[in-house]
């Protein structure tokens, strides 16, 4: 018994290891950090996650209450919703011993855990379920945990965990459906939930769909079948319940930013011709194209795609069950190109890049029915053999001919690749033998398949250099240190170069840049407003001006001495940062806006009543802050300038800059519009520019490019040139096809002199914090005789609050974006704003009395069982 036992032990570690191991060999061949000069960073996991993993590790480390909230993220934000999306998974804790630069290595750690759990769970599941043993479980829970959908999606790390969160919850709700306890269902679906609430749907929605097929298997009486779903029913919504804590507060969130963009417009069509998923069934079929707009990766690898079809001829289980089954199997595929079905699994949402992310279901069904199928006393008979065959041979030929034309991340030599490990599969199947090396043999195809595919696949994709990655995150770091050391007051900092949205979180400071799925729909509305680049789930803050680095409280900026430095990304220009220079760190230099506001301070109750928003950024940065000083808003801080001369080469000539549509002369040759203006004193000079000037067209002022310039949907800021009077400023656009239209093309003038008189106005009465946190404010006031309000750049997000002289007081958004406080000048208040989740505490009764029920359930039962035995 207990040899039998070890044996069972070292089974389910070589399935934990054996897909660490071909991985782990294949990453050290690919040279990634630490063995080697590359990194697993790429796409999202490199230009978002491992941003947010710093994140986590600084907030666990350092200051615990952002994980509520965090001023890192934007203008600041919830994070309790974000976490729930992003960063739930226990496992994340092992990122905990990675600082720095070293954070890929972890990265990299970590997700080979997540490829050995993955094939141990599934192991497990076999077990438990006697549909496999031994070694032969090998030959399931490799090509499980490499399945086509895992590599495809190892960038994207956040979703991994449902891989081995899966198999656990169906070995509970297989216990569940057959009388046994609930408690293992229960406790596993509730972490599902908690891990990654998106995945936990579809999970979820999945569970109904087994409960179907496994109800079908037994010949219990249909009451018997309705009592024992209505029990998987209680105790599916139970293990709501008990992650009440988590999904609570996250649906609230997710009403508040992702989920206003759900899509209520569909129509019953097909999103691609179905026959292409044909192509998902060679190995290796994934390149990056496949990324943004592809078909479900569903590869796990011949020997389980050939188990899977000969299920249906399985007379193991019922007919009953294998029409079920089939019915199964046609909805699965069929939600890949069905467009309301795929939006069914996405939460009504089209998925941003990464589609038919519910696929490892059905690589998941594929091989739980081919585990049912290939028992070790299996034998192909005759017809079944023909008949798979025939499909392979016909699927072959019909890719063949086709690869060229329409699938292009597959070539012929994965087509005969494939084609081969069908034959080998189909051979091995029919032999009569059934000793070790027969099931050697199978263990060792199966295996190679998916390496041979994972292979394949992850050579189509490039990564970040580990160098680029940790030079750029070294010297971000030092730098904001150095901020932070001689300044521990409450301020945002503002860069001219960047290597993500997200560099915020990976050197934990305030900024106003963010990249992530539940960004408020209101600050990107305001970003875009003020002439930031934004669009859906993206901000950033690259082209502020004197106006918004007030306003926004950016009192520190970095900006780098090298023009084209690939190590810090220079993306922009600021030619208005002439504040001190406090410190240099390598090639960034760290100067002080001596003009920054506070997070709050006094200001005019003209504020309250500015309704109206201009498509115009300059327009609307001066309103805002002549309503702010108490000014008219009618009364602009900039003016328009005109252009001295237009020098056009190879193009149209026209009469006005603005709008002007400029069209090459001859296709062939290089097009340019070169803008010259003289500046006659030394403001701080703008250029707006509208979408299509930025997309098509590189820009250069004084021959110095501006890379990088991400205008998105809207209109954005540049500034070009600060006192720089009687200089001559060249603006050239080269055009990037044939015809360009200078769309809002404009030049500003910021009025230096008024700006600094409605700066003096609110600085009188800033908000002097005493104490604060990542999720509170506490300070005092004391507003001048023309304010009424004290005035924040806290983002007007439910959730927050305010105590005034020890009682509560109401907040009030204005501009649509930030909370205000009204308040009485002339005498000082003491005040606290503090934010908690909405729903959080809700969430956390729900889950404590539900855990509490359980807890004494399972007691209760415990003592019946142990007086039944009696």
């Amino acid at each position: 018994m207990l040899t039998k036992l070890n044996q069972r032990r070292n089974i389910l570690a070589l399935s934990f290891l054996v897909p660490v191991l071909i991985m782990g060999c294949y990453f050290t061949l690919r040279g990634m950090a630490p063995f080697g000069k590359s990194s697993i960073l790429t796409v999202d996991l490199g230009q978002q996650y491992v941003d947010f993993y710093a994140y986590l590790r600084s907030s666990i480390l350092h200051h615990p209450a952002s994980l509520l909230y965090s001023f890192s993220k934007g203008l600041g934000g919830e994070m309790w919703g974000t976490n729930a999306y992003y960063l739930m998974s226990p496992l994340n804790l092992l990122l905990l011993f990675f600082p720095g630069a070293s954070l890929s290595s972890g990265i990299l750690f970590l997700l080979l855990i997540k490829y050995g759990l993955a094939g141990l769970s599934m192991a497990y599941l076999l077990d438990r379920s006697n549909l496999q043993s031994g070694y032969r479980l090998l030959m399931f829970s490799t090509p499980y945990a490499l399945m086509g959908w895992m590599i495809a999606n190892q960038l994207n790390m956040i979703w991994l965990d449902v891989l081995w969160l899966l198999p656990l919850v169906i070995v509970g709700l297989m216990q569940l459906l057959d009388g046994g306890r609930p408690w293992f269902y229960l406790s596993w679906l509730a972490i599902t939930m908690i891990v990654n609430y998106y995945m936990a749907w579809m999970v979820c929605v999945f569970t109904i769909l087994f409960t179907w097929w496994h109800l079908s298997l037994s010949r219990y009486p249909w009451r018997q079948k309705i009592r024992r779903f209505l029990r998987y029913v209680i105790y599916s919504c139970w293990s709501g319940l008990l992650s009440a804590v988590i999904l609570l507060p996250t649906i609230y969130a997710l009403t508040q930013s992702k989920g206003t963009y759900n899509n209520t417009d569909y129509t019953w069509k097909l999103e691609y011709n179905p026959l292409k998923l044909f192509g998902k069934l060679v190995p290796g079929s994934f390149n990056f194209s496949q990324m943004p707009s592809g078909q479900a990766n569903i590869y796990v690898g011949m020997l389980m795609m050939t188990g899977f079809l000969l299920y249906f001829f399985n007379r193991r289980d019922r007919k009953w069950s294998r029409i079920i089954a089939a019915l199964i199997s046609i909805f699965l595929v069929a939600s890949f190109v069905v467009q309301p079905l795929d939006l069914f699994w996405h939460l009504g949402q089209f998925p941003v890049w990464y589609p038919s992310r519910f696929s490892f279901l059905f690589s998941f069904w594929v091989i739980w029915l081919a585990a049912r199928t290939l028992t070790p006393n299996f034998q192909l008979k005759w017809p079944q053999l023909l008949f798979i065959l025939a499909i392979s041979s016909l699927i072959t030929v019909v890719l063949l001919t086709k690869v060229n034309s329409i699938l292009s991340y597959i070539n012929t030599t994965q087509i005969w690749i494939g084609y081969s490990f069908e034959l080998l599969a189909l051979i091995a199947l029919s032999i009569r033998r059934h000793d070790y090396f027969y099931h050697g043999f199978l263990i060792l195809l199966a295996c190679v398949d998916v390496s041979v595919s994972a292979i394949l696949s992850l050579n189509q994709i490039s990564y970040v250099s580990q160098s680029d990655y940790g030079n750029y995150t070294t010297q971000l770091q030092q730098s904001i240190k150095k901020i932070k050391q001689a300044d521990q007051s409450f301020y945002r900092i503002a860069k001219s170069f960047s290597r993500t949205k997200d560099d915020p979180f990976q050197a934990d400071f305030y900024s106003g840049d963010h990249f992530g799925s539940t960004l408020e729909p209101s600050i990107s509305k305001f970003m875009t407003l003020i002439g930031q680049p934004a669009g859906d789930g993206v901000i950033s803050y690259a082209n502020g001006t004197k106006i918004t680095d007030s306003l926004l409280g950016f009192k520190y900026n970095l900006s780098t001495t090298a023009t084209n430095d690939s190590a810090l990304g220079v993306n922009t220009i600021r030619p208005d940062w002439t504040g001190k220079t406090i410190a240099k760190n390598g090639k960034i230099t760290i100067k002080q806006n001596s003009t920054a506001l506070p997070i709050a301070f006094g200001a005019s109750q003209k504020i309250l009543n500015l309704k109206s928003s201009s498509s115009d950024p300059t327009q609307y940065q001066s309103m805002i802050y002549q309503a702010l000083a108490g000014k008219s808003t009618n009364q602009s801080l900039f003016k328009v300038q005109n252009f001295s001369n237009v020098t056009y080469t190879n193009t149209n000539e026209t009469t006005q800059i603005t709008g002007a549509m400029i069209v090459k002369n001859d296709p062939l040759l290089v097009g340019k519009v070169e803008l010259t203006f003289t500046p006659q004193t030394n403001d701080p000079y703008y250029l707006t520019l509208g979408e299509s000037a930025v997309a098509n067209a590189t820009i250069e002022v004084n021959g110095r490019p501006v890379t990088n310039v991400s205008s998105f949907r809207n209109t954005i800021i540049m500034n070009v040139a600060n006192h720089q009077k009687g200089q001559s400023v060249k603006i050239t656009f080269t055009l990037k096809k044939a015809s360009l239209w200078l769309q809002n093309v404009s030049l500003y003038q910021l009025n230096q002199a008024g700006f600094q008189a409605d700066y003096q106005k609110l600085s009188q009465s800033p908000f002097k914090i005493s104490k604060s946190g990542s999720n509170y404010l506490t300070g005092t006031i004391k507003l001048a005789r023309n304010q009424k309000v004290m005035m924040t750049t806290i983002p007007a997000a439910q959730g927050w609050h305010a105590i005034v002289d020890g009682h509560p007081a109401k907040l009030t958004k204005v501009i649509n974006t930030f909370w205000a406080l009204k308040l009485s000048p002339g005498k000082t208040y003491r005040i606290t704003l503090y934010f908690i989740p909405p729903f959080l505490f809700t969430g956390l009764i729900m889950t404590i009395i539900s855990l509490t029920g359980a807890i004494i359930m399972a007691k209760r039962k415990a003592k019946n069982v142990i007086k039944k035995s009696g």
